[in-house]
């Protein structure tokens, strides 16, 4: 079995936690760790330094520096986990067993960012880990390997979460080794389907409930968002109220009325009215505190 030089680009505790399993297999040997240009994670760093191995932060990944640097290594294989920056041919090309990511989406529908978020806020009922060959397009390459793992009402953005930072490792590592073994696939994603979804990077802003939404979709936007994300926002009288978690239920009457509008108190839980029914606010964060008839708005 031919020893794998592994070039090892990461980030997060699903990084460290893959370097910690190459790390126990002597079949294995990684050659260099790149981490994020603007990282402030210090794990990957103190790993590289225990165990003798390169911890190179380039600026730029696909540079002429980098890659004269780069070939001085002569790894067979470069793996990426929660790398943040785009290979451009030369690079993942360089290596004889070329460049392979891990992706918590299950492709090729859910490439790009934010798509544990994105899962929750389209309501599906599974999301996807998959390991990819690195093209010249975003989460476009061909598969190696991929599971699915169920969502159900009790999940939000934190146990989707330590699910990916637990399973991501392990599917990569699976990938890996069978790629070592010669028994790795190539499954053109088009074979799939034809059509991909993308979904865009989540910026400052849009976190902000909009009460319009039916009672399904504010629930599922507060939990896709939920710490250690930002939280979902909303506003009453000109002040900031974070909100962590909503309880919904779909035998809630339906009726119209002013979305956005506390319409009671339940044991301490502030009712809001949606377009189609309410949810019931059961924790947030804020200097004020909501009464019945205050109605909560966007700013």
């Amino acid at each position: 079995m031919e020893k794998l030089r592994i070039g090892y680009f990461a980030d997060g505790p699903w990084g460290h936690l893959t370097l910690d399993i190459l790390l126990q297999d002597k079949s294995l040997e990684v050659a260099f760790i790149v981490p994020r240009n603007d990282t402030k994670d210090e794990h990957l760093k103190n790993k590289a330094l225990e165990n003798g191995i390169d911890y190179l932060v380039p600026v730029k990944v696909n540079s002429d520096e980098f890659y004269q640097q780069a070939i001085t290594y002569n790894c067979n294989i470069f793996v990426s986990m929660s790398y943040n920056q785009i290979f451009r041919e030369r690079i993942y090309n360089l290596p004889k067993y070329k460049t392979i990511n891990c992706h918590a989406g299950k492709l090729p529908f859910y490439r790009g960012r934010n798509i544990l978020n994105w899962v929750l806020i389209n309501d599906e009922k599974e999301f996807g880990i998959t390991v990819h060959y690195v093209d010249n397009g975003i989460d476009t390459g061909d598969i190696i390997l991929q599971r699915t793992f169920p969502i159900t009402d009790n999940d939000d953005y934190h146990t989707l979460l330590e699910t990916a930072y637990v399973e991501c490792p392990k599917i990569l590592y699976q990938s890996i080794k069978m790629i070592q073994n010669g028994t790795s696939l190539r499954i053109p994603q088009n074979i799939i389907s034809q059509y991909g979804l993308y979904c865009g990077m989540r910026r400052l802003g849009d976190e902000i409930i909009d009460w319009k939404m039916t009672s399904r979709d504010i629930f599922n936007f507060v939990r896709s968002i939920c710490k250690p994300g930002p939280m979902a926002t909303t506003y009453c009288n000109g002040i900031l109220v974070k909100i962590d978690k909503v309880g919904y239920n779909s035998c809630y009457p339906k009726y119209k009325g002013i979305p956005g509008q506390i319409i009671g108190i339940d044991n301490g839980y502030p009712i809001v009215k949606t377009k189609d029914s309410y949810v019931k606010i059961l924790q947030y964060e804020s200097e004020y505190g909501l009464k019945v008839g205050d109605r909560l708005v966007a700013r």
